[in-house]
């Protein structure tokens, strides 16, 4: 045991002391590097980071005060040719009035093993292009040279920001694995931030201290004696400042791997960000910046962009007016004026919580940003008497606000107490309704604002079911081929998902790749019912020719009763999984299958039915088959009861797809009857 212990012991030991003694000098790759085929953790990654290294720290110049340096440095291994798009790097570089981030002292090269020696090929400046996001974010990109299988790049540069109440949330953690990181973040003593971890890798960063000096030049100006003559002078000012630095040193960082229904991976995403408390300089008062959702939210509340455009009312006067004399309750007066909301403005694809235009403005020209619009829609709803407030929302995209900050919200919404029910709205959607939200909006929480600046947390997850409906009848022939009719209904969220995807489509187009997505099916007389009709289910109807739905063997065909429905493989993969499974809102999937089978054929064997449930009513599975001699019915009831299911729940519900998929690719056998009324069988007898 003790050889045992001593053997891992010095593996380990030369694991470490070999990452320690690789040379990361920019420029200097090894062959060993170039001729490594798999990273030895994990042998399905496309690409490794080799080495990773970023350092944040703090400069001044007199006359313009503090700013960040990001030094940044990566060397990457790419496999094969599914980790080329590792090759393309970007950038995101925020911007504010004439203050723009930016980037120095770019290097990038490719290493490819030629011949037995290292071919460099050095990136031209033609390969980086600078995109503008919006009017608060440009991307700089670039794309390296020479991409082969086996390849190593790597690439060097600097980010100089004026932002120096920000540090950009660091990741830990990749697509793909990381051999060893180096990351550090230095900040003067005059800058109090408070360090927040996400994820769930385990990280403790190394703290020290050192001195840090800032010299002025003071320039002096004196009359020499009475005479026009002045005379100038220069003199030194020196000032020592504590650096306080934080070391996250990690070797061996695993691949953060995809999984399905995650609302967005980047929220558990291993990651450390920096959040100003507070700034304090010498002989000066101390400016606070983040503490409490408290003071966050009045302070994003109390802001021009916000608060002030909520009591700007007389350019709706009119508007308003008309809506108002057109409705006789509360509830028809919240929903008219939605609605004239949602058809008289136009998004213009920007979020944010503060104004962009300015709710005057927008409304004049009928577009504008999410606040924009909203806020508009919530000063009406108020300016009407309705008990109406705005609420703070992060996006899904944008992650989930863990810790009180103005930066963990990007949108706002609006709502309305009625008859002691909360009504949520979202004019920004054209196929958005109250309490139907665009799905982006479906994060968690949200921080209603009152109206002395006070907030309270609201559940923004939907609670009714989304229903997918299908009806089918079908003859099935002898040669395996179908030959039916279908109708394919879609309620609340499925319906919204399907106009925002299909209602501007063209119909031909539409159904070519309905016909290409379901094994090449000739689709006939389709018919759609309230293609754009909000608050209404989605309608489709027609009828389908498709071969190849049954494997005809001998005397017998196998078949599953779903056909080209059936669900084949288990969306969850993983053993375990420590993040949230997000399925965006409630559904259930109910279809009907009425089957009618060859005259010569009689069914010999089929799926017995089933019934499953999850414990605490997440969900369940109902199978069924009805019917006999050549008429078979197919009913089948899937209801999952919650948009969010804990990790905790994760190897019961990965348990509860494995016998959903086993169930549904289960076949109906089917063989042929003789002319005297038995099956026949081409097995010999005793």
């Amino acid at each position: 045991m003790l050889q045992i212990r001593t053997t891992v012991f010095l593996v380990l030991f030369a694991m470490a002391f070999s990452l320690n003694a690789q040379n990361f000098k920019f420029g200097k790759v090894s062959e060993e590097e170039l001729k490594e085929t798999l990273n030895p953790n994990d042998s399905s990654a496309a690409a490794t980071v080799l080495y990773r290294s970023k350092n944040v720290r703090f400069i001044y110049n007199q006359g313009a005060g503090f700013s960040i340096l990001t030094d940044v440095f990566e060397r990457i291994k790419i496999y094969d040719k599914s980790g080329f798009d590792y090759a393309t790097i970007s950038q995101s570089l925020y911007k504010s009035d004439n203050d723009i981030e930016s980037i120095s002292g770019l290097k990038a090269y490719t290493y490819n093993l030629k011949n037995g020696k290292v071919e460099k090929s050095k990136m031209d400046k033609s390969a980086v292009f600078t995109t503008e996001l919006s009017k608060y974010r440009n991307q700089e990109k670039f794309t390296l040279p020479n991409i082969k299988e086996g390849c190593v790049i790597e690439y060097q540069y600097k980010v100089t920001s004026p932002f120096y109440y920000s540090i950009d949330e660091i990741a830990l953690q990749y697509d793909i694995p990381i051999k060893k990181q180096e990351i550090s973040i230095a900040t003067p003593e005059y800058f109090n931030f408070k360090a927040n971890m996400k994820g769930y890798l385990s990280v403790s960063p190394k703290r020290s201290s050192k001195s840090g000096n800032i010299n002025f030049t003071n320039k002096n100006r004196s009359d020499g004696n009475g005479a026009l003559v002045t005379s100038t002078t220069y003199s030194n000012q020196n000032i020592d400042y504590t650096v306080h630095t934080a070391e996250y040193d990690m070797v061996n960082v695993p691949a953060l791997k995809e999984e399905p229904f995650v609302n967005d991976i980047n929220n558990y995403r291993s990651s450390v960000k920096y959040e100003l408390q507070y700034i304090k300089f010498p002989q000066q008062l101390q400016e606070n910046y983040t503490t409490t959702w408290e003071a966050v939210i009045k302070k994003i509340y109390k802001s021009d962009g916000f608060g002030l455009q909520l009591k700007s009312t007389r350019y709706f006067k009119d508007d308003l007016d008309v809506l108002i004399g057109k409705t006789s309750s509360p509830a028809e007066l919240m929903s008219a004026i939605y609605f004239h909301v949602q058809n008289q403005m136009n998004w213009n694809s920007i979020y944010g919580y503060y104004a962009d235009k300015g709710v005057k403005t927008a409304y004049k020209e009928r577009t504008g940003n999410i606040a924009d619009i909203n806020l508009i829609l919530t000063a009406m709803l108020q300016e009407a008497g309705l008990e109406a407030s705005p609420v703070l929302v992060s996006t899904r995209s944008h992650g989930v606000p863990m810790f009180p900050t103005r930066e963990g919200f990007n949108y706002v919404i609006a709502s309305v107490d009625l008859d002691g029910q909360q009504v949520l709205l979202d004019a920004t959607n054209k196929y958005a309704r109250p309490n139907l939200l665009p799905t982006r909006v479906l994060n968690w929480f949200g921080k209603k604002v009152r109206k002395d600046g006070s907030s309270v947390s609201i559940n923004l997850l939907p609670s009714q079911l989304s229903e997918e409906s299908v009806q089918m009848n079908v003859d099935l022939y002898q040669d395996g081929s179908l030959n039916g009719k279908l109708r394919h209904t879609n309620r609340y969220y499925n319906a919204y998902l399907f106009r925002n995807k299909y209602a501007n489509s063209d119909e031909e187009d539409y159904l070519e790749k309905l016909e290409n997505r379901n094994n090449g099916m000739e689709i006939s007389n389709y018919q759609i019912k309230n293609k754009e009709g909000v608050g209404k289910p989605v309608q489709e109807s027609y009828e389908f020719v498709l071969d190849k739905q049954a494997d005809v063997i001998g005397d017998k065909i196998y078949f599953s009763p779903l056909f080209h429905l059936l669900q084949t493989e288990n969306p969850f993969k993983l053993d375990e999984r420590k993040y949230p499974i997000d399925f965006t809102f409630p559904r259930r999937d109910k279809y009907m299958i009425n089957i009618s089978i060859p005259d010569a054929y009689k069914v010999i064997s089929k799926p017995e039915d089933m019934s499953i449930a999850m414990a605490d009513g997440i969900g369940s599975f109902q199978y069924k088959m009805l019917g006999e001699g050549q008429n078979l019915q197919l009913v089948v009831d899937l209801k999952l009861n919650h948009a969010v299911i804990g990790a905790e729940h994760y190897s019961y519900l990965k348990e509860f797809f494995k016998n959903l998929v086993e169930k549904q690719t289960e076949k109906v056998v089917l063989s042929k009857i003789s002319s005297n009324g038995t099956t026949e069988s081409t097995g010999k007898g005793r």
